[in-house]
């Protein structure tokens, strides 16, 4: 008999907690490590509990970012997997995650069947990819120079968010210069030409967020 599967889970809602620690607890072969409410913490948790995953939520209010909470957890030696869960699915969410090291990235509107075998796949070092995510990583492959990297999403996300050029360069440690280029390319690849534009059809197309 194989060992259990021991899941690390960090989500900084209460409600969305419980719920996942009933679904865990309920299924064979998972054993529920720890839990953490914020990025800090699952870094933590997860260096201290050393898990084989870690179900790992994005928006995790004012503390770090999932992604770089995600970032932290696999730079360290034997990292557990970590398994993405969370409600958005725009290109910027899906490459920050991929990008830091995520395993897997599942929707929370996932059947708990779909779940339970990303988690088993995520244990065993496979990928394990929601529909849309998929398809929204294979139409970036198939269409690579209309598709904004992960650095102009970035720069776009901040944008979105009513940095000025010189605030981004500041936020980003690169020149002005360099963020009038990328937003060159942006404007070009969206057919815009106007950051209002930009941001609006970015947003439109599931690119990034809704500000």
């Amino acid at each position: 008999m194989s060992d259990p599967i021991r899941i690390l889970l960090v989500d900084d809602h209460p409600v969305v907690r419980s719920g996942l620690r009933a679904m865990l607890l309920d299924q064979p072969g998972f054993v529920l490590a720890g839990e953490a409410a914020t990025g800090e913490e699952g870094v933590a948790e997860a260096r201290r509990l050393r898990p084989d995953v870690v179900l790992m939520d994005l928006q995790l209010g004012a503390g770090i970012h999932g992604s770089e909470a995600t970032r932290q957890i696999t730079a360290g030696p034997d990292a557990p997997r970590v398994l993405v869960l969370t409600t958005f699915d725009t290109d910027s969410d899906i490459l920050a995650a991929i990008e830091a090291g995520a395993t897997g990235y599942l929707l929370k509107d996932a059947p708990p069947d779909r779940l339970y075998a990303a988690i088993r796949s995520a244990a065993a070092g496979d990928s394990a990819l929601a529909p849309s995510v998929a398809s929204r990583l294979l139409g970036r492959m198939r269409t690579p120079a209309a598709t904004l990297t992960g650095r102009e999403l970035e720069v776009l996300g901040l944008v979105a968010e009513g940095l000025s050029n010189r605030q981004i360069s500041r936020r980003l440690f690169l020149s002005e210069t360099t963020i009038k280029t990328h937003l060159v390319h942006i404007y070009a690849k969206l057919g815009v030409d106007s950051r209002t534009a930009a941001v609006a059809a970015a947003t439109r197309r599931g690119l990034i967020r809704p500000s």
